[in-house]
């Protein structure tokens, strides 16, 4: 059974039916799913969620599918990993790392997005699944369309990783590269669903597929034993996720699965950050910019969300923050080193970002924090050449280990 309401502009208010749209007629406002909180809560506990099999379908009632879902039936419930070694580098009480850098089956949150854009989309009768990308969505896409059958088309910026190209490739989809920015490949495909009709996960099927991220706040507050974080930083390309995270959570006050709420935090490149700028000028404004970053995947200079983003940072009481590309190598660094993560460039967004947020005051060091980590390390491996130690070479000879280990300065138990 099916709890969605319908289709609601999020300006004017006006509601459309359950399908393939995304803009207002009226106001030209951003569509969402509306849903039917009294009859939800009548249906739906705790302890029955707590029962059902570890994957993001766990929360269906809540996702904008009208029957089972059809696609990615293993996605999600990733790890909540309490960080105690950062905790202990940053100088902080509490912080855990939500990592979607393991979510199956292509290593980034967008795995959840896409498997219910993807699920209703085939609900609604389409064939061909497409998207713009700035990488893990484009992986996702061509995964999960395999998977079920559907065929391909995914566009991206020619420039991207080429780890993230081939994990694309891989799916045997059809793979465009555009000569441009990531702005210039969306409003291509803008065009192109208006011509072909195909369901574009993030245009005409954004409404659902936007859905898919409350998972990820969810199960932090199930993974947290029903409570909410007291701050939480989030990275932002679009602007999408970090919406639907704090709706996640008032959701979870709606149904009374919680009590509280959350500062919710926002982190960008310094080479892309227009949320950021708007937040820290204090204007509802969104100025785009080109966007000059090693975090590809957040390379978003015109972002779809920005004003809804930086709402909630202002309403939840959180602030947003930027970092430098020196600084993403360095966060990533400390990230592996401290707790054995291996995040993508947006992950040392995100926590470069959460320093910068304790030492400048904004997220109290007595307080609980959870890191969003979006994607794999692996993703993103050209970021670090140069920048970390090689591999010291030596012959296979004892004599030389023992020289290499004399040269460490460190003393170690010899048998015997």
């Amino acid at each position: 059974m099916s709890y969605m309401k319908a289709l609601k502009c999020r300006e004017c208010g006006k509601e459309y039916p359950k399908e393939a749209l995304h803009v207002c007629e009226l106001c030209f406002g951003p569509l969402e799913v509306a849903y039917e909180y009294d009859k939800i809560k009548s249906v739906l506990s705790r302890e029955i969620i707590e029962k059902r099999a570890p994957n993001m379908w766990r929360y269906k009632e809540l996702l904008p599918i009208e029957g089972e879902p059809t696609v990615g039936a293993q996605v999600g419930f990733t790890p909540l990993i309490k960080a105690n070694n950062l905790a202990k580098a940053l100088g902080v009480k509490e912080i855990y790392i939500k990592n979607d850098a393991v979510n199956y089956p292509t290593l980034s949150f967008k795995d959840r997005v896409v498997s219910v854009a993807l699920s209703r989309a085939r609900e609604l009768g389409f064939k061909i699944a497409a998207c713009a990308s700035t990488g893990n969505l484009a992986n996702s896409v061509a995964a999960n369309a395999a998977a079920c059958g559907m065929e391909s088309f995914v566009f991206i910026p020619s420039d991207l990783e080429q780890t993230k190209i081939l994990g694309t490739l891989v799916y045997g989809g059809t793979v465009v590269g555009i000569k441009g920015t990531y702005d210039e490949v969306n409003r291509l495909c803008s065009e192109i669903a208006g011509k072909y009709g195909w369901a574009f996960v993030n245009i005409n099927i954004r409404p659902y597929y936007a859905e898919g991220s409350k998972t990820f706040g969810y199960e932090i507050a199930e993974q947290l034993g029903w409570k909410l974080p007291q701050n939480i930083v989030v990275p932002m390309a679009g602007g999408s996720l970090i919406t639907k995270i704090h709706k996640a959570f008032k959701e979870l006050n709606i149904l009374g699965f919680v009590n509280g709420s959350s500062k919710v935090f926002g982190a960008q490149a310094a080479g892309c950050s227009p949320i950021i700028n708007a937040v820290k000028e204090g204007t509802e404004l969104i100025r785009p910019v080109r966007p000059n970053t090693i975090a590809k995947s957040l390379a978003i200079g015109n972002p779809a969300d920005g004003y809804y983003s930086a709402k909630v940072m202002r309403e939840s009481g959180g602030w947003g923050e930027s970092v430098t590309d020196e600084e993403i190598i360095d966060a990533m660094k400390l990230m592996a080193e401290t707790e054995g993560i291996f995040a993508e460039t947006a992950g040392g967004v995100t926590l470069g970002s959460t320093i910068k947020l304790i030492e400048s005051g904004h997220i109290s060091r007595d307080e609980s924090i959870v890191v969003c980590v979006t994607g794999n390390g692996l993703k993103t491996q050209e970021a670090l050449q140069g920048k970390i130690n090689p591999p010291t070479i030596i012959n296979a000879r004892l004599q030389e280990f023992d020289d290499l280990v004399k040269a460490g300065g460190k003393e170690y138990a010899v048998k015997g």
